[in-house]
């Protein structure tokens, strides 16, 4: 049995962060969760995660920064900005910062998980 990727949530809406945790529980390890943009950098470091679910949105913080830093400071951490903006624009500078990808959370938490478990599929 494969050991469960390990998670950190960084999303100041708390019912969404619930509703992610829900999904993710079965396949993913929720390690933590944070609220302010300003705590998204010392966790990473502190919990190790293998996967950041990043909202773009966080008060504290420029989210396209914690990203480049997150991923320069730890290139295995893969980081996968959740927003409420379908925006090409803001998808390309993600991308450049870093992300491993990009999901709208409109598309909802099916996206989000279908974009973990191919991040993280087995190599066949």
């Amino acid at each position: 049995m494969r050991k469960k990727p390990r998670v950190l949530i960084a999303d100041d809406h708390p019912d969404l962060v619930k509703a992610i945790a829900r999904v993710l529980v079965l396949d993913y390890d929720v390690v933590g969760v944070v609220a302010d943009g300003s705590d998204v950098l010392e966790a990473a470091q502190r919990l190790r995660p293998d996967v950041i679910v990043l909202d773009l949105s966080l008060p504290n913080v420029n989210s396209f920064e914690a990203c480049r830093q997150i991923t320069q400071a730890e290139p295995d951490t893969k980081v996968i900005v959740f927003t409420a903006m379908d925006d090409p624009y803001l998808r390309q500078r993600a991308l450049e910062a870093g992300a491993s990808a990009f999901v709208c959370k409109v598309a909802g938490d099916c996206d989000l998980l279908a974009t973990m478990n191919r991040l993280f599929a087995e190599p066949v």
